[in-house]
């Protein structure tokens, strides 16, 4: 069931997205050569702490932390640790939520480590950022989760890059995760039709070589199926009477 939010709701999650936004921010200046994945998550969780924000993902399905690092070829759900160092040229996708006075918000960002980047996977990580903008200028009342997916997999498939299909985006609100589910790929005019007052985090995930992922064996991780980069961004998006409201900005 799709839960339409109030106005006063949208807001209340407009401040659990302003802290999402904080703690990537936070993050982002975190990333160079020789910093671990466990140095991310450690400033996160202070930064949760210091916004007085509940962490989303830690404890939920038994994940240990409160963010997600995957890094090159790995899709989402990367487990921090410090034996995971960051090295020059290496991106990594840093995926957070968090929940104010019970609502959530959740965000994700691709960031290249250090200035030596191989050209396809700068290429890539443009891509799917831009894929993310072309979804969220689909959304409106009237529009179809199809329009949204085939907005990201236009963009995608154009670079010759490939949109991920077992993992996809999803409704939020007072649950991390709610219906609908919000594919990244989809055909025009397919699918539900939006609303005003649904709010979706729209999560292109985007391989440079094909589509396929596989789940390692910490039940987590998941990764290209041909070793290939991956980026991943994320927004979470209320429908407005006038189009989309980006809550995580």
């Amino acid at each position: 069931m799709v839960v339409i939010k109030s106005l006063s709701e949208i807001e209340r999650m407009r401040r659990a997205g302003r802290v999402v936004r904080e703690v990537l921010e936070t993050v982002r200046g975190l990333v160079k050569p020789g910093a671990t994945t466990l140095d991310l998550e450690r400033a996160a969780e202070a930064k949760l702490k210091e916004l007085g924000a509940k962490p989303a993902f830690k404890g939920y399905h038994g994940f240990p932390c409160v963010l997600c690092t995957s890094v090159n070829s790995e899709v989402v759900h990367g487990i921090p640790s410090p034996k995971r160092v960051l090295k020059e040229g290496d991106i990594v996708s840093i995926d957070c939520g968090a929940a104010v006075d019970g609502y959530y918000g959740d965000s994700a960002i691709t960031v290249p480590v250090g200035e030596k980047i191989d050209p396809k996977t700068a290429r890539l990580v443009e891509v799917t950022q831009k894929s993310l903008h072309s979804a969220i200028a689909a959304v409106k009342p009237g529009a179809t989760l199809g329009d949204v997916g085939a907005a990201v997999q236009r963009t995608v498939e154009a670079e010759g890059f490939s949109v991920v299909r077992d993992f996809v985006g999803h409704g939020i609100g007072v649950h991390m995760h709610e219906d609908p589910q919000v594919p990244n790929f989809g055909e025009p005019g397919r699918g539900m039709k939006l609303k005003a007052g649904m709010v979706l985090a729209i999560e292109p995930m985007v391989n440079a070589g094909g589509p396929d992922v596989q789940v390692l064996g910490d039940g987590w991780t998941a990764v290209t199926g041909d070793g290939s980069m991956s980026a991943h961004f994320e927004h979470t998006v209320a429908v407005t009477p006038t189009g989309a409201s980006v809550l995580t900005e």
